[in-house]
Parts: C-alpha cells; structure tokens; sequence
C-alpha cells in the first residue's frame, strides 16, 4: 500500500471543518473535505500538488511544501484553477508528527469561512449542511437565504399586483356580455391613434330588428344574438383591429393601417351579409341585419374623435333610410 493511500485523517475532521484539503509531505493532496469535494463537483483532486488545483494570488511564494510552510499561519488569497476560478481564502498549519493523524512533514489548510457567500450560493448550491454548525458562514448564509426569500417573495408579490392591475385595467375596458372592448376602450384606442397621426377608418355598425327579437323572444334571446354578433365581428376582423360595443345594439370598428374604400366596402359587406343569416336560439330563428356609417381619419386635416364618430353616425342613417342592411361611406364634400 501507499504512502498516499495509507493516509488517514483526523476523526471528525469533515463534520468540524468540512472545507479543509490535506497535504503530504510533498505537497500532494491526500483528502478533501466533504463541501470541496462538493465544489469540485467530481473533478479529481487526490494524488494532485495543492498547488496545481489552486493558486497562490497572495502571499507571492514559491511552488515547493517548503514554501508552503513558510507561510503556516498565514491568510491564504486562492484561486480555483478550473472554472468557475472562484477565489477563496485559507490558512495552512503544519500537523505534528507526533499527532500520528497525517505523514510526517504534511500540512492540514483550512478554507473554512474563505468562500464568497455569493459564489457558494450561485456557483455551488452550497447551504447550511455544507458547514460546521458552529461557522460563521452558517449565520451568513441564513440571511442570504432570509434575503433570498424575502426577494423572492417580493417578485411574487408584484407579478400578482401587476397581474391584479392588467386584470383591472382588462375589465375596465370590456363589455361583459359580449367580451369586446367598451367605449372607455374606444376612447384610448381612439386618443392613441389620432396622436400618433395613424390613419384609420372608423366603422360605425348598428343591429336591424333587433329591438324585434328583444320584445319577442325576450332580454334572454337578445343577450345570445348580441353574443353571436360579437362571434361574427372577431372572425371577420383582424387580431389587431379594435371592435367595440358602445350601446344596446351599437358598435364601432376600428381599423388602424385600413383607409382604401374598396377595402372596407368589402368587409363591411361580408359583415352585413354574415349578420343576415338566421341565429338559432331554442330552435327558433332569430333574424338580424346590420347597417354601417365609416369614416376615414385621412379625410380630416387634423381628425377629432367628436368630428369622426359624427360624420360616421351620418353615413349609418343615410344606409338605415336607404333601407338597412347596407353601408355608406362617408365623403367630406
């Protein structure tokens, strides 16, 4: 057996000062400490030179055992040669020989409490159980952990908040019938584009005999018609455009980026045309239509939402009297 291998350490050495290497008389690693060995994470360390697993930033000495003990007694400024280079601090006291704990000639350094709380934390995971239960670090590590929790209940606390305002501010602009937005919706829809100097056409769309259903088939009937409405709207618009219920049976659209009359002629047709078919509800049809006033922001030297949403009212009464289910655009001249 070898002289390497025949070494033993000293009883309880790993529970008193688990962050310890020790040394043999050549300066060979002959035992790691059970939170180095941790650190080290599997790399071999055993049978290397103290000095070729670490090295000596302060004080600046030679590479022998000799110079090693040289500086017994004396605070340590380490590095870790492999990533992640963390530094440590130790101190290196020489074992008696008459100890019969280690080969004569070894030395015993101590690391304990030389680990940045930060580095053994982030880097390695390491906690109270990888310390003595009388070390310093146990105490620090406590509040890092305390620190941690805290932190990390305050992150939990303000994603809820945020989460509880965005839910707020959610609700304060949808219809709840229908889930689409409401006129509070509108406004700063409307407010945003019109400062950003965005064109846009404005829709205007009001439900045909749907006072009919109501007072036929009752508040029940219409509240689902108004559902379906809503259903048609979304399919028949984009993600980005802005669809609102401003009233009972009355609703604007808004379409950022769209002032081509052809473009919305063909949308607000395809609308009219989906709004006439038949709804069900309790096996018997409802029947609908829709008529649509549009305005276009590019009409308007400087457009007003007051301005547009009347002119836009215009063209929905000039297609009521026409003879509903239909659409009329609006024409500055």
């Amino acid at each position: 057996m070898s002289k390497m291998s025949s070494i033993q350490t000293a009883p309880g050495m790993d529970i008193l000062c688990p962050l310890h290497v020790v040394l043999n008389a050549t300066g060979h690693i002959v035992h790691v400490g059970p939170t180095l060995a941790k650190i080290l994470a599997g790399r071999p360390a055993v049978g290397l030179r103290f000095l070729e697993l670490f090295e000596l930033k302060r004080p600046r000495i030679g590479q022998t055992m000799e110079a090693l003990l040289g500086v017994s007694g004396t605070k340590l400024h380490l590095q870790l040669r492999g990533a992640p280079r963390t530094e440590m601090k130790g101190v290196l006291v020489p074992v008696p020989a008459e100890s019969g704990l280690y080969q004569q000639g070894g030395a015993l350094v101590n690391l304990s409490f030389g680990i940045s709380i930060v580095d053994a934390v982030r880097d390695f995971a390491l906690t109270s159980a990888d310390f003595a239960a009388t070390d310093l670090t146990v105490e620090m590590l406590y509040l890092v952990e305390a620190k941690s929790a805290a932190m990390d209940a305050s992150r939990k606390l303000n994603q809820r908040l945020q989460g509880a305002k965005i839910a707020a501010e959610e609700q304060a602009f949808t219809d709840t019938l229908t889930g689409l937005k409401n006129r509070r919706a509108m406004d700063y829809v409307l407010t945003r584009l019109i400062d950003s100097e965005t064109d846009f056409a404005l829709l205007n769309l009001d439900l045909d005999y749907f006072k009919t259903v109501n007072d036929t088939r009752g508040h029940a009937a219409g509240d689902f018609v108004l559902q379906q409405v809503a259903r048609i709207m979304v399919d028949e618009t984009r993600g980005d455009d802005t669809i609102i219920r401003t009233g009972g049976d009355e609703f604007v659209l808004i379409f950022a980026g769209i002032t081509n009359e052809k473009a919305i002629s063909e949308i607000a047709s395809r609308l009219i045309k989906n709004l006439e078919q038949p709804i069900i509800f309790e096996d018997e049809a409802c029947k609908i239509s829709g008529s649509i006033g549009a305005a276009f922001s590019c009409d308007y030297g400087k457009p007003t939402q007051a301005q547009m949403m009347e002119d836009a009212d215009k063209a929905l009464y000039q297609a009521k009297n026409a003879g509903r289910g239909r659409h009329v655009l609006h024409r500055p001249d």
